[in-house]
């Protein structure tokens, strides 16, 4: 593949993930798909386009910026431990502040979680699965890919606050940011066995990546 097929490639990857969501494209899905059907299409189409996008890259001209150095594996390790986990604690949980919340009419500001750290931890942890895959793919198809990847991860959250705050409402948006902010950092769970669970989940996830790595991607991780 060449240069050509690998742009092609971003640009199909940016149209499905930005045409669905569309205030009347997505309402028009919902009504033909319902509303987990909708999700659970959309998600299987994001995740479909992502792997497509990072075997295009594996496959465009090889262009070395900077050589592998054993450190930034060490460092990509840690990096998806805390990307595992931050999903893991973040997935399906409430948060009006962001996508991929669930049960939003029941989230606690005082006691927001993960939420108290960053409104968007699924956008964070995208930031950084990019930023540390930089690290250890310094050839020219991949610094695009992690760099635009990584980029667009971090510039959504203010796309984000703005739908936000239009659809809750300025003054209720900002009452629970700032009762979200001004609550205690560290905190005990609301469900201790919930939180133990998806703590567990994210280690596993986490050791599944490495296991799968190598039959997935086609490079070993370890």
């Amino acid at each position: 593949m060449g240069w050509f097929g690998f742009t092609a490639v971003f640009a199909a990857f940016f149209l499905t993930h930005s045409t669905p969501v569309r205030p009347a494209v997505k309402s028009r899905l919902v009504q033909t798909l319902g509303t987990r059907g909708f999700g659970l299409a959309y998600s299987i189409l994001s995740v479909a386009m992502l792997a497509l996008l990072i075997w295009s890259a594996g496959e465009a001209p090889y262009v070395q910026l900077w050589p592998q150095m054993e450190w930034h594996r060490h460092t990509a390790h840690l990096g998806m431990l805390a990307v595992c986990l931050l999903l893991a604690l973040s997935v399906a949980r409430p948060n009006p502040f962001s996508f991929g919340g669930a049960r939003n009419n029941s989230f606690d500001p005082t006691l927001p979680g993960i939420v108290r750290w960053t409104r968007h931890p699924i956008l964070l942890a995208l930031a950084i699965w990019a930023g540390v895959h930089l690290l250890p793919n310094g050839d020219l198809a991949h610094v695009i890919l992690f760099g635009v990847l990584g980029g667009f991860a971090l510039a959504s959250r203010a796309l984000i606050d703005r739908r936000k705050r239009r659809v809750l409402g300025v003054t209720e948006w900002n009452a629970l940011d700032t009762a979200r902010r001004t609550a205690p950092l560290f905190h005990a769970p609301r469900f201790w066995p919930e939180t133990f669970i998806r703590l567990l989940i994210g280690l596993a996830a986490f050791a599944g990546l490495l296991l799968a790595h190598p039959h997935v991607i086609g490079v070993p991780a370890l």
